[in-house]
């Protein structure tokens, strides 16, 4: 399972049927960014596709000598912008691809406001979500519930998304969901009725084990989204914030005009590709190793270009060293800048706590580390608010608990009562009342053992010790081990087999740490093929926003994720008739 090549597929598929000619791409806000996702502008540019262009566009020049793909989210908004095109049409001819399943009284519309016949086609192509990384995906919803109730609006974006990426995928799942939280229940409800309403276009090639579909809610670890990261892409989303690939470095101090945004895509950048889940002293190492190589490729100052062949090789060699040097410069600001912040805010010493707070259960010991950290002038109140919020998670209940003496010196250092605000927000949204689980204590005597060995040895990397929640539901998930009275099945069947393609959905968001955790689990996993995907991916700013809409704050709009891993073709999509031939 592999979404980025589901959704690329997709979009190779609109070019081909389109035929020969010059085309223009005609797209929405949100299909923009799941296009640009997986595809450069100068690939799609290649496919004969010489304009991009957004339907809300007012001010579209006529070009009849061009053929029209347009590629659209089946929204009301959407269908009147096609009904208005079709009554004057810019283009010489039509393709419509819908990114989800449209109704019959909508495709009515459009038939009778295409008069002069320029429509040739119109389809349901299901890539209607972001793919982030192979196994990994996003609905780029921040804010989707109000309380702990879905936001009506948004339960029905979940609910397309999540059943365009099982008809991608060729998926009909059994579904298990998250008992704690009513919201996980309500999407694995809806998400059911799509699959019956839609019975045709679901029904694949059985296989032996069915597929399962997990819905999982954030509440349930609050804790992962706070801890600061330091693999690349999770580092990089942390620090610096990932918006469909593209990161904003325009604060960067003395930064260039032509690094003022950079994309990160492992699609098409092979250092990327290779580095994205290392961390980040592994990093510094192949920046520098991929600066030799290129200081060795980088033609010389001084080259004699005295024959036709040795212009012609120079130039043959020149965009290659033209693209080296793009990626050189690119991944040398980006990690530089990382480095700054990392030193600027102490953030190995404030990771190190992180770590302990998340990880260990020595009451005295983190909580005289906070309380150090607090009185430094160079840790941030959002690293201060940050290292108290998981304090509060976990020593809420505990007899020594200190946090009314650690918001005292939260005020005291001057941290805003925005960020003082949130330690209260965070426990009622992922507090012990709330959790379906217990995050903090191992539950068993192998968990025990397990914990006790580790204290022994000590740890690798203390600042990667922590494991999300997540890991240890799939691997009990795998095991055929996940209780039923915490995770019960949707419908009276249950999966007797140990289950082989798992889809996993988290409410409130999935953040890059799980990501990381799904693609090992996919390496070292023979016969289970695992994608992640939540309604956005979070870093702790995120996370904030999201606990704030909670809490009642404004809810917001948000950056995006990663995807994960399939192999075969994407689903079949489903033809609409205009007119009778």
């Amino acid at each position: 399972m592999n979404v980025v090549f589901a959704v690329k597929q997709y979009i190779s598929k609109m070019i081909e049927d389109s035929g020969p000619g010059m085309k223009v791409l005609l797209m929405d806000k949100e299909t923009t960014g799941i296009v640009s996702m997986v595809y450069t502008q100068s690939e799609i540019l290649q496919k004969e596709v010489y304009l991009f262009e957004r339907i809300d566009s007012q001010n579209r020049e006529i070009m009849k000598h061009l053929k029209a793909i347009c590629f659209l989210r089946p929204t009301k908004e959407n269908v009147n912008y096609l009904i208005q095109e079709l009554r004057r049409p810019k283009y010489s001819i039509y393709f419509i691809y819908f990114s989800n399943v449209i109704s019959k009284s909508d495709v009515k519309s459009l038939a009778e406001a295409d008069e002069q016949e320029v429509v040739a086609e119109v389809q349901e192509f299901y890539g209607d979500y972001i793919a982030v990384n192979p196994h990994l995906f996003s609905l780029n919803i921040l804010g989707c519930c109000q309380g702990r109730n879905w936001d009506p609006v948004q339960l029905s974006r979940a609910t397309q998304g999540l059943t365009a990426l099982l008809l991608s995928l060729k998926k009909c799942p059994m579904i298990r969901y998250q008992l704690s939280s009513e919201a996980a229940k309500r999407l694995a409800e809806c998400v059911k009725q799509v699959i019956t309403k839609e019975y045709e276009l679901f029904e694949f090639r059985r296989t032996e084990v069915p597929p399962l579909l997990l819905i999982l809610d954030r509440c349930d670890d609050a804790i992962t989204p706070l801890l600061n990261q330091w693999t690349y892409q999770a580092m990089v989303h942390e620090l610096l914030g990932i918006n469909n690939n593209r990161i904003d470095l325009s604060r960067v101090p003395g930064i260039s005009k032509d690094l003022r945004e950079v994309v990160l895509s492992a699609e098409n950048d092979e250092f990327y590709a290779n580095n994205m889940y290392l961390n980040f002293a592994e990093i510094g190492s192949n920046i520098k190793n991929l600066m030799e190589d290129f200081q060795k490729k980088k033609p010389k100052e001084q080259q004699k270009l005295e024959s036709i062949a040795d212009m012609k090789a120079f130039v043959e060699n020149y965009p290659q060293f033209k693209k080296m040097s793009g990626t050189v410069s690119k991944h040398v600001t980006v990690v530089g800048e990382l480095s700054r912040l990392v030193s600027e805010r102490n953030l190995l010493e404030v990771s190190e706590v992180e770590q302990e707070l998340a990880c260990q259960n020595d009451h005295s010991s983190a909580l005289q580390n906070v309380k150090r950290l607090l009185q430094s002038p160079k840790v941030t109140e959002f690293d201060a608010a940050r290292l108290v919020m998981l304090y509060a998670l976990h020593y809420e209940r505990h007899s020594s608990n200190s946090l009314p003496g650690l918001m005292m010196d939260l005020r005291n250092k001057g941290v805003s009562e925005k960020y003082r605000k949130l330690v209260s927000t965070v426990v009622e949204y992922g507090g012990k009342r709330v959790r379906g689980s217990d995050l903090f204590s191992p539950k068993d005597a192998v968990a025990i053992t397990k914990q006790f060995l580790k204290g022994l040895k000590g740890v690798e990397n203390v600042y990667t010790q922590h494991q999300p929640f997540l890991h240890e539901t799939l691997d009990h998930l795998i095991k055929g081990k996940l209780k039923e009275n915490l995770y019960p099945y949707l419908g009276p069947s249950t999966l007797r087999d140990r289950p082989q393609d798992i889809i996993v959905f988290i409410i409130g968001g999935a953040t890059y740490e799980e990501a990381l955790t799904v693609y090992n689990l996919n390496r070292t996993t023979p016969g289970v093929r695992i994608v992640l995907g939540g309604t956005t991916v979070h870093n702790t700013k995120s996370q904030e926003c999201g606990v704030l809409g909670f809490s009642g704050g404004a809810v917001v709009k948000n950056p995006p994720a990663n995807a994960g891993d399939t192999g075969s073709s994407p689903g079949p999509g489903r033809s609409h008739m205009l007119r009778n031939s």
